[in-house]
């Protein structure tokens, strides 16, 4: 077995989409190897990934918050590691300048890791690693499992590869967290890989092993008892707080404390709580006794009724979420085209973007019968290469003539019948915006409304919509982002200006697949009782103050709530949303990296 840090090579920064607490460690500007955040201001890593790094030169990099800073970082702790490759104790503890607004790692409960996977009994649980080996200083994965629970020496755990031509373990995966492919909690810390070439064994260190060396680290790991519960409802309510922009008042964290700590319980630190997440934690880590489960419950309790006095957060007519966290999005792209091979083919293309780079999954003609069938094959592949906590996204790449296509209304997979749409945030593309002209003005659009802090509807009616030469400007205007349709792309008398609309190009445009019942014989004049009008009604209503970027979580609300409800006005709503930041690789041009782990 070999230790895997300490290649010194320039580091970059990753534009990839993935959970944030992963780390790169970096010793005076050398990537030396991988760690992660386990509380605001604690990052866990491999003894020999910093022990020769010189004071003051180790940083700790983001890379999943493309453009933030290195955050200077000092060695607090270790677990005594001797220097040798069969050395026990090789962790280390990493303090960081500064607590960072960054949700720490969720801890998987001890021995999650062995077993099977819950759908598949037959099959043993996917484990993944994010590191950054030489090549990939933004990141890439690799794909392991257990076949033992077997500790060697009482220390380590073998890894071994899930497929024989995936990314090896290699310099730079050193202190990379190995993480649950299903919730993406971590169950322990690559420590080193298999030394023969062409062995894609490693070794990683289990987190209860690791609580053994950093005493400070029990707390974080869930056990079989009834806190677990208790640990995992605390962990989502203190997101949702930070989400709601409830972590700016110093003083609420420590009432909140004093208000659930029991009379033998610590004071809360003299300065308070750096943020929300060090309140939490220290509940779950500086208390200790038998009342320790009841002061855990209590904090929980209090922290929900604060959540429940703001306005209802279900009610998407009401709830404003400028605060809300921009989503990091990581899509999964599905390319349609007319396959030349007859009107019963469709040629299909699939693609995962993650670690700034596109993975291809799949291309074929297939005939349209198995269509659906394949998509939702390819789909499920796909997610394969997504980092775990990521914000997915499903977008479809459509010929205009098929823009109306219902995709969203696809059954999930051959097992579930739940719409897609309903599961994923879904998004609808036109492949003739895919030209380089087209991507370079939508870049330059986009990064003007990310601090656009809503999405406002530029309304064309059915009844009198404006001359489509004079929409092309409006659209072109600073303050038009979204274009919403009355009436579906196909009506004749609206037809000139929807495809005005994406020419112009228009970043985000909106209808409904039934839109405004009249016939062209029949001009609708756009007044109650249109079907159209009341669509835009309700979207001027719903969409107030959602900024552009988190669009595509408020349309998969808005399905999931027609779904469940008949006749809702929502029930066939289309998005084009068109963001070419996300496709970090144009799509087509370019092969994916020739060392990425699925080329």
């Amino acid at each position: 077995m070999s230790r895997m840090g300490g290649v010194g090579r320039t580091g970059g920064v990753n534009s990839g989409n993935s959970a944030e607490w992963h780390a790169r460690i970096e010793s005076a500007g050398q990537v030396a190897g991988a760690g992660f955040l386990v509380t605001p201001r604690r990052v866990l890593t491999c003894a020999h990934v910093v022990h020769q790094a010189a004071a003051d030169t180790l940083t700790v990099t983001f890379t999943e918050r493309p453009g933030s800073p290195a955050v200077p970082a000092r060695v607090v702790a270790d677990g005594g590691w001797g220097g040798g490759t069969t050395d026990l104790g090789d962790l280390a503890v990493l303090e960081l300048a500064h607590d960072v607004p960054i949700a720490p790692a969720a801890l998987a409960p001890v021995d999650t890791a062995h077993g099977h996977r819950p759908d598949r009994p037959d099959l043993p649980r996917k484990l993944v690693v994010y590191g950054f080996p030489v090549g990939f200083d933004e990141g890439t994965l690799a794909e392991y499992r257990i076949t033992s629970p077997q500790l060697l020496n009482r220390e380590w755990i073998q890894l071994e590869a899930w497929q024989p031509g995936g990314q090896p373990l290699a310099p730079g995966f050193s202190g990379a967290a190995v993480t649950l492919v299903e919730t993406g909690e971590v169950v322990g810390m690559v420590t080193a890989a298999a030394g023969d070439r062409g062995v894609h064994n490693g070794r990683m260190m289990p987190t209860e092993v690791m609580t053994r060396y950093w005493p400070a680290l029990e707390g974080l790991v869930p056990t079989a008892d009834h806190r677990t519960a208790d640990r995992a409802r605390l962990r989502e309510l203190v997101e949702r707080a930070v989400r709601a922009g409830l972590d700016g008042d110093p003083g609420r964290r420590v009432r909140l404390y004093e208000a659930a700590r029991g009379l033998l319980d610590p004071d809360a630190p003299e300065e308070g709580f750096d943020s929300l997440w060090s309140a939490a934690l220290f509940v779950l880590c500086e208390i200790d006794g038998a009342d320790a489960a009841t002061t855990v419950t209590r904090f929980t309790a209090h922290l929900e009724s604060l959540l429940e006095s703001l306005p209802d957060s279900r009610s998407l007519s009401h709830v404003t979420v400028e605060t809300a966290a921009a989503p990091h999005w990581s899509p999964i792209l599905v390319d349609l085209q007319h396959s030349g091979a007859g009107d019963g083919h469709v040629r299909v293309e699939v693609s995962a973007y993650s670690g700034g780079r596109r993975h291809p999954v799949g291309s074929d003609t297939v005939p349209q019968a198995g269509l659906r069938a394949y998509v939702q094959d390819r789909i499920e592949a796909a997610f394969r290469y997504l980092t775990p906590g990521c914000d997915e996204l499903i977008a479809f790449a459509l010929p205009r003539d098929w823009i109306d296509l219902p995709v969203d209304r696809w059954a999930s997979n051959p097992d579930d019948d739940t719409p897609l749409g309903c599961v994923y945030p879904l998004v609808v593309t036109d492949q003739a915006r895919r030209r380089a002209g087209v991507r370079h003005q939508l870049t330059r659009m986009w990064n003007r409304l990310d601090s656009v802090p809503g999405a406002r509807v530029h309304r064309v009616e059915c009844g009198s919509p404006e001359e489509p030469r004079r929409l092309r400007m409006r659209l072109r205007q600073d303050d038009a982002c979204l274009a919403g349709f009355a009436s579906a792309p196909a009506a004749p008398r609206t037809r000139p200006h929807f495809d005005t609309s994406l020419n112009a190009p228009a970043p985000m445009v909106i209808w409904s697949r039934e839109g405004c019942a009249a016939g062209p014989d029949e001009p609708c004049a756009g007044g109650d009782g249109c079907a159209g009008k009341t669509f835009l009604d309700e979207l001027d209503t719903c969409l107030s103050g959602v900024p552009p970027a988190q669009l595509p979580r408020r349309v998969l609300a808005l399905r999931e709530e027609a779904d469940a409800e008949d006749g809702h006005w929502a029930h066939d709503i289309q998005l084009l949303w068109d963001d070419p930041r996300v496709f970090t690789d144009p799509h087509g041009e370019a092969p994916a990296h020739a060392h990425s782990p699925v080329a």
